[in-house]
């Protein structure tokens, strides 16, 4: 689990997604409110709504775009999978091999302390070996 992952909270602009992806070289995004999980954002999410890199448009010109036509909540899942501190690695792996998505944030009721990807997952296989 990565602790203390990169979030965004509800109610900000959704060019403050981009940069955050970009800046951090992620591709999952919680939405929180306070320390609450409210939802998550993929950057296949994003990428669904931003036409702008396959017409090369600038940053600039994509971000307005999408600032003044959604919101986070229009773009987020509102109703994450997630995972407790007590799941195994093998219940993120098993959750993970079904699901069409690749992060699982983890909950402490709805508080988020951390988030499981399938990078992490992996990186978890090659330090066994």
């Amino acid at each position: 689990m990565s602790k203390d992952p990169v979030t965004i909270h509800q109610g900000e602009p959704v060019s403050k997604v981009r940069q955050l992806f970009k800046e951090n070289d992620i591709h999952h995004l919680p939405v929180v409110s306070g320390r609450e999980l409210v939802g998550i954002i993929s950057w296949t999410d994003l990428m669904r709504v931003s036409f702008g890199d396959a017409f090369d448009q600038s940053d600039e010109s994509v971000d307005v775009t999408l600032d003044h036509s959604m919101t986070i909540e229009d773009l987020m899942c509102s109703t994450p999978r997630t995972l407790t501190e007590n799941h195994s690695v093998r219940d993120a792996a098993a959750i993970l091999l079904e699901a069409d998505f690749h992060a699982l944030p983890v909950v402490s009721g709805r508080e988020l302390l951390g988030i499981v990807t399938s990078k992490d997952l992996i990186k978890f296989l090659v330090s066994l070996y």
